[in-house]
């Protein structure tokens, strides 16, 4: 017949067993006991967790990656953008993260939310397409700061996607459209410029030697002949024809 003695001691084992706790690397446990908050988190390794008198709330150091979802956001121009992101975040002190707030990682995600939606909603279209890197340090620097008293830290905040309506789409391609033409127009006009300096440059060194001038007609006249046309057109130079005009009228004296 079993002995009451060898029960009660079959029972404390059987207790002392429960009480262990194995907690990884990456865990740090939080102990409530008698509903007060241990001086320090707990583990890694092995930890006693002393039921019902201990409670224990495990909570991972491992950075978190919190997929933001699709934001309906209208930017400082006035454009409607769906716009979704991903935070990077890790618990820095674990009796924070549980005293603070009820749930961090709720918490973190409502947030991020609404941050995304304030600071986007004060960047232009342009900003936000042109200065994402500036846009995600802005995010960082304003999640981190306001989950700073939660034991929180925000490593980094990316934005993913910005999902743009299609008649946005087109008007933004009839504006790039316009910026490449206009681009153009000025190239050619800077062109123009400088091809009417480098001409009146050249026309000032030919007025000073006037034979320069026949030169170049004898060159213009080389470069015609050996494009191989069928017809070749030259024009003559006004005062050759000034000297024909002149023979009958010396004649008739």
């Amino acid at each position: 017949m079993i002995s009451f003695s060898a029960v009660f001691i079959f029972i404390v084992v059987m207790y002392l067993v429960s009480s262990v706790k194995i907690l990884s690397e990456y865990e740090r446990g939080v102990i409530f006991r008698l509903g007060r908050l241990l001086p320090q988190p707990k583990g890694p390794g092995i930890v006693l967790v002393f039921v019902p008198i201990d409670r224990l709330v495990k909570i991972s150091l491992r950075v978190i990656a919190l997929d933001v979802p699709p934001q309906d956001i209208i930017t400082k121009d006035n454009v409607s953008v769906k716009v979704n992101a991903v935070v990077y975040f890790r618990v820095m002190d674990p009796n924070k993260a549980v005293l603070a707030v009820e749930d961090y990682l709720f918490a973190t995600s409502q947030m991020s939310q609404t941050t995304l939606r304030s600071v986007l909603g004060q960047s232009d279209m342009d900003e936000l397409l042109s200065s994402r890197e500036k846009i995600n340090q802005h995010l960082q620097e304003i999640l981190d700061r306001q989950t700073d008293p939660w034991g929180v830290k925000v490593s980094n905040v990316e934005l993913k996607h910005v999902d743009l309506a299609p008649e946005m789409i087109r008007a933004m391609a009839r504006q790039a459209e316009a910026e490449r033409e206009r681009r153009a127009k000025v190239i050619h006009a800077e062109g123009e410029l400088q091809a009417s300096e480098k001409l009146s440059q050249a026309a000032a060194v030919m007025a000073k030697e006037p034979i320069s001038v026949q030169l170049r007609y004898l060159q213009t006249l080389v470069d015609i002949a050996s494009e191989h046309n069928s017809t070749t057109i030259f024009p003559v130079p006004i005062d050759l024809i000034k000297m024909f005009l002149k023979m009958p009228a010396e004649d008739g004296k």
